[in-house]
């Protein structure tokens, strides 16, 4: 099974944008990611462990249904505003990048207008879930989109663009805690500083894809900042990972099963600095994937502790 001529080279073959997406359709769906699921699974698995280490400190047997819910909605809508909005400010960038040339907006499939008006209607589903919360966490989403508008910039004034994706990405860690409690405390913040960590670690994997073409263009990124010692590099940071998870989890007085998913955590983190080859690009886009289920991991970890510790 082969991808289509227009398929970006990210997407899964045969994905079902692909598939049975009508025509009119598929240059807005692969503009939203919908044909790359991993984007919004990243996005919201720190929304998840939040809710679900909430429901420990709070001596709940389960996260709240309904906030888990909302919280993947949110998660697909506005990564799909985040990444139209990325794509709109990067649209030049992209045509000079083999393999971003082909996104819609850079190949012309989309045009900056109709852009514009796909992003407000993904951020008005995005709003409609977000205000479904307490008045302490509408307030503490709407911050973060400082953070998510300064991103698509980054990458042209510091080697360091995956620490602002860290902040955009990482900041359902704070949403989680903050939707059941009304406010946050260490425990959220060190979730969300290990998440930060985390991001960091997994978009170096990810960049890692880009470094020729990025230097021609003057994109910079810590895949190219790190250099040959990339793979030590990511290591360092998923380390600092599991260190503030596990400070997040002893905040939050979680027990052993939320700590052997850390430790199952860690074991997946090793996995995938020992078999990644840098030089590969199909090897880093498979680790850079593969995070997904470290987020299951964790995730799986937390709602047994919460299920099974009284």
């Amino acid at each position: 099974m082969t991808a289509r001529a227009d398929s970006l080279p990210d997407a899964a073959p045969r994905n079902w944008v692909d598939r049975h997406a009508p025509g009119w359709l598929r240059p807005y769906a692969r503009l939203a990611r919908w044909d790359r699921p991993i984007g919004w699974w990243l996005l919201l698995w720190p929304c998840w462990w939040s809710a679900a280490l909430a429901a420990i400190a709070a001596g709940r047997s389960f996260p709240v249904l309904w906030h888990l819910a909302f919280f993947l909605v949110g998660a697909i809508a506005m990564r799909g505003a985040g990444c139209t909005y990325n794509d709109f400010i990067d649209r030049d960038l992209d045509a000079q990048v083999a393999r971003t040339r082909m996104r819609p907006i850079a190949s012309g499939a989309v045009s900056a207008r109709q852009a514009a008006v796909f992003l407000v209607l993904q951020a008005l589903v995005g709003l409609a879930v977000l205000l479904q919360f307490n008045a302490f966490t509408i307030w503490l989403g709407l911050a973060s989109l400082l953070v998510v508008a300064f991103y698509p910039f980054a990458k042209r004034v510091t080697d360091w663009p995956q620490v602002v994706l860290g902040f955009a990405f990482s900041w359902g860690a704070l949403m989680g805690w903050a939707a059941l409690f009304g406010g946050l405390g260490f425990a959220p913040l060190a979730l969300y500083a290990g998440a930060i960590a985390w991001t960091i670690g997994y978009d170096t994997i990810y960049a890692l894809q880009d470094r020729e073409d990025d230097a021609v263009v003057g994109v910079r990124s810590t895949a190219r900042l790190f250099g040959g010692r990339a793979r030590l590099g990511i290591a360092l940071f998923f380390a600092l990972a599991i260190l503030l998870f596990g400070l997040a989890f002893v905040a939050a007085d979680a027990g052993i099963f939320a700590f052997g998913g850390l430790a199952a955590a860690a074991a997946h983190f090793a996995w995938q600095v020992a078999t990644l080859d840098p030089r590969d690009t199909a090897s880093a886009l498979r680790r850079f994937k593969a995070n997904s289920t470290t987020g299951w991991i964790l995730f799986v970890g937390l709602l047994l502790d919460a299920a099974l510790r009284f």
